[in-house]
């Protein structure tokens, strides 16, 4: 920390702070004056340097195996928690974790849930615990422990897991979210792909890499192997040359696909194991016949609508114009477009995408008959032959509620649908938002041979419609059915499949009762056509990892079980009896199980365990933006809102790791309103002040130099400039030379610095004095305003600042270069607007008033136009301790 001299009211108070702070002594603990005084150094050292960062992921076969370890050191004299998090991909497996202390290995097992968590809860009621931190994203979940480490210790941690990579849109994707929040000696990034079929295109990339950057990415693509490697020096990951802050902060993207030359795909047999992986290369769409049953109910009102409609008129423009349509938009009344199928003739679209935007919402929420006259619809025109006959039948349904007109219990629903359906066509689900009922939608789906989808609730749902609809936009092949030889195979994976889609890929797995055969029969029917191939196999080879196959095709079946424990309730017991055996035999953290790891003893006795969950699209969903890391000191600390600089505001957000930042330009002298809460009758004012002369080249920079602090239910005003403080309390006025204690409101100054202001069981607010040279031909002295605690707040508080301490729902996306090298531009969706943003960096100062800390945020431009709520000068007030 720097010693340079801080100086806050440097030529008034100087001779008085001595004198206060022996003051206020008297009146307090000795232990909260050193608790006080250590507020802005207690932070200041960094005591947990991270020593390595390693991601390895070896592919074989699409089958990835990931494994990161990352390694800490206690720097403090003293014992302290350590935080290990990883953002890794839903669909996968955790493994195996472990943690290395002083030589001491503590490794997770794998134990029934019930089991685990009677032993969890065991050491909750005594205290002894601290629990796994986990929450659910679009393609991430969370997993996060922390462990007490000795002084001056190391720690390493390292997270296993496993996921079957699916194609989508022609391409295979593993990503790897990073963000190890220091610079780091030893950081590597490490992937090895086998395809035993041939490689036929590699491409990786990262998010938080410029084009200057992205040769640090190295590439080596063979026939069938690739090897992907990127390590940056510690200059390398730096923001910039005299920044410590790391710019290793996102998604780490490899994408690749094989060569297809068979017809059949390809069959790899493995230590008595086969996978086959279907995908025939140059097949025709086939047409296919898709009525759209779009809730219009009073909850899908505001923006909801709005983004249906545009999804909807997006999809529609795209609707194949050999294919036909249909529309039901429903409430508690059903209403169809037309009372039979359409074909997607230009004349035919237009007129559907004017009948989606002239209805408004309204009403309750019937699923079951809006479902049920959709099969009806297709059913009939199928009857009479008013639909091509091969093309494939599919529903898409979209809805935001709960079913509460008409059927209302869920599972008369879906028998109700799946009896109507009768295996003859598809169910696609999309549910729209938070509190829609997922698990009765995506049972739903798969009764009917079809998915479920989460629609997020941000302002790019009307993308995820449009990027859903693409996926299943174009059928190859309806009515898939592998068939292999009974005798020479058992235990196989699903097999038959409703619909091949263009860019996706079938993979079956089974177990070999036969190790010798000559030949391995495969029969594929689709559509009533059938092929036979007696020629495909792939003798075993020397794989990345030679047990890949089995691990896959255990992969699949524990899928498959859990899913039937919902499509065939009665054979729900043996389904999930079988996936447990499974999941506990391969060390699967599945929805039936968890993984217990035993944390080392402590000073304190021995500590609980830890307990790792794999989550389930069925649950609540808790929403939070893109999130990773592995090392921090403590917990995540509150908020943080400022405004210091020019004057520059940032809305610091540590549970998102991220931060937004505005700035407001405006004359000299304009006070603006900051925080308002008129439940307590609190506001805070400030005034900008103007360099002293017009720098060359033209730039008016303001700052703010005068805040106002007014607290009615207290009775406190406070003024503070950068040369005076001013207390008005009960009638009377209290100059720093006069100011006696008030019962309200406690000021303690850090001797030429700073001063806190806390009000009486409300917020806190610390306010710097930046001085500046007082020769300096521009700029003067200035102050900036930090608030702490504004959680104590009512839900009323508004102000530039104040209307962001309830929290701020924002995505990003789509990053890009922008005009600055390190400086990507990107699209941010918040409050309904899409706003081009940059990514930049400000500075907070309260751990060192001099230099400052450089926080990476997302700049919003035009005086924060897009994120505020209306415009800078809706904050403009004609007094400092006025509001309006």
């Amino acid at each position: 920390m720097s010693k340079a001299p801080f100086a806050l009211l440097r030529w008034f108070i100087g001779f008085y702070c001595n004198l206060l702070f022996c003051y206020l002594a008297k009146g307090m603990p000795r232990s909260l004056i050193c608790n006080q005084c250590m507020y802005f150094v207690a932070h200041s050292v960094q005591m947990v340097e991270v020593l390595s960062v390693t991601v390895h992921c070896t592919v074989a076969s699409r089958f990835a195996h990931t494994v990161m370890t990352s390694s800490a050191l206690n720097k403090a004299n003293s014992s302290q928690e350590i935080f290990f998090e990883v953002d890794l991909p839903k669909t996968a497996f955790i493994t195996n974790f472990s943690m290395e202390i002083e030589g001491q290995i503590y490794v997770g097992v794998v134990n029934e849930k019930e089991q685990a968590k009677k032993q969890y809860e065991k050491a909750v009621s005594s205290g002894r615990t601290a629990g796994l931190v986990k929450a659910s994203g679009r393609k991430m979940e969370k997993f996060s422990v922390s462990v007490n480490i000795a002084a001056e210790s190391n720690v390493t941690f390292i997270l296993t897991y496993e996921e079957l990579l699916r194609r989508k849109f022609g391409k295979y994707e593993i990503l790897t979210r990073i963000n190890p929040k220091q610079l780091v000696e030893n950081f590597q990034i490490v992937a090895d792909i086998y395809e035993p079929q041939g490689i036929a295109f590699v491409d990786a990339h990262a998010t938080f890499l410029s084009n200057e950057l992205l040769p640090l990415v190295e590439k080596t693509v063979t026939d069938n192997k690739a090897h992907i490697f990127f390590s940056p020096t510690l200059d390398q990951q730096r923001k910039c040359p005299e920044c410590d802050g790391s710019l290793i902060n996102g998604d780490f993207i490899i994408k690749y696909d094989v060569k297809r030359a068979s017809s059949l795909g390809d069959i790899q047999i493995v230590n008595g194991y086969f996978v086959h992986f279907f995908a025939p290369p140059d097949l025709p769409r086939i047409r296919k016949n898709v009525m759209f049953v779009n809730d219009r109910s009073w909850s899908m009102s505001g923006t909801r609508m709005v983004q249906s409609r545009l999804a909807m008129e997006s999809i529609l423009s795209d609707v194949h114009p050999e294919d036909y349509f249909g529309i039901i938009l429903f409430n508690d009344r059903i209403e169809p477009w037309k009372e039979s199928l359409t074909k997607a003739t230009e004349e035919n679209v237009d007129e559907a995408i004017k009948f989606v935007w002239q209805l408004s919402p309204k009403g309750g929420t019937n699923i079951n008959d809006a479902v049920i006259k959709a099969i009806h619809m297709l059913q009939d025109d199928r009857r009479n032959k008013k639909l091509p006959e091969r093309s494939v039948d599919m529903i898409i349904l979209l809805t935001d509620g709960m079913p509460n007109t008409g059927e209302r219990n869920l599972q008369r629903i879906q028998q109700n649908v799946c009896k109507a359906i009768g295996g003859n066509m598809t169910l696609f689900c999309l549910g729209f938002g938070d509190y829609v009922d997922y698990s009765f939608l995506d049972v739903m789906a798969k009764q009917n041979n079809g998915v479920a989808r989460r629609i997020y609730e941000a302002s790019d749902a009307t993308l995820q419609l449009q990027g859903f609809y693409d996926e299943v936009a174009s059928p190859l092949l309806s009515a898939v059915d592998l068939r292999y030889p009974d005798n020479a195979v058992d235990s196989l994976t699903p097999h038959h499949f409703s619909q091949l889609f263009n860019g996706s890929e079938i993979v079956v797995a089974g177990r070999l009762s036969e190790n010798d055969m000559d030949n391995f029969l495969v029969e594929v029917f689709a559509n009533g056509a059938s092929v036979t191939d007696w020629d495909v196999i792939y003798p075993e080879k020397d794989y990345i990892f030679g047990d890949f196959t089995e691990r896959l095709w255990a992969y699949l079946t524990i899928q498959q079980l859990l899913e039937t424990r919902f499509e065939q309730m009665e054979k729900k017991s043996n389904a999930t009896a079988k996936a447990l055996e499974m999941s506990l035999k391969y060390s699967f953290v599945t929805p039936l199980t968890s993984m217990v790891v035993t944390k080392p003893e402590t000073e304190d006795g021995p500590s609980g365990p830890l307990i790792a969950d794999k989550l389930t699209e069925g649950a609540k969903y808790l929403h939070s933006a893109p999130q990773s890391g592995y090392m921090t000191t403590a917990a995540a600390p509150h908020p943080t809102y400022l405004v210091d600089g020019d004057p520059h505001f940032m809305i610091e957000l540590p549970e998102r790791e991220d931060a937004l930042c505005f700035n407001i330009n405006d004359s000299p002298g304009t006070i603006f309103n900051l925080v308002k809460d008129p439940s307590i009758g609190l506001l805070v004012n400030g005034q900008t002040i103007g360099d002293k002369m017009v720098a060359p080249d033209g730039k008016v920079n303001t700052y703010f130099g005068r805040l106002g602090v007014v607290h009615h239910s207290l009775g406190v005003r406070l003024e503070v400039t950068t040369e005076y403080i001013t207390l008005h309390s009960d009638s009377t006025i209290h100059s720093i030379s006069t100011f006696s204690p008030n019962p309200s409101v406690d000021l303690l100054l850090t001797k030429d610095r700073s001063v806190k202001v806390t009000l009486r069981d409300s917020v806190k607010f610390v306010i710097l004095l930046h001085k500046v040279w007082k020769m300096h031909p521009y700029h003067q002295d200035y102050l900036g305003f930090y608030t702490l605690d504004s959680h104590l707040l009512s839900p009323s508080v508004h102000g530039l600042l104040g209307q962001f301490y309830h929290g701020i729902e924002f995505e990003v996306g789509d990053q890009r270069p922008g005009e600055v090298p390190e400086k990507p531009d990107a699209t941010m969706y918040v409050k309904g607007h899409q706003l081009n943003v940059t990514r930049g960096w400000q500075r907070d100062f309260r751990k060192d008033l001099k230099r400052g800390k450089n926080v990476p945020c997302w700049f919003i431009h035009s005086n924060g136009t897009g994120l505020i709520d209306g415009s800078a000068e809706d904050y403009i007030v004609s007094g400092l301790f006025k509001t309006v």
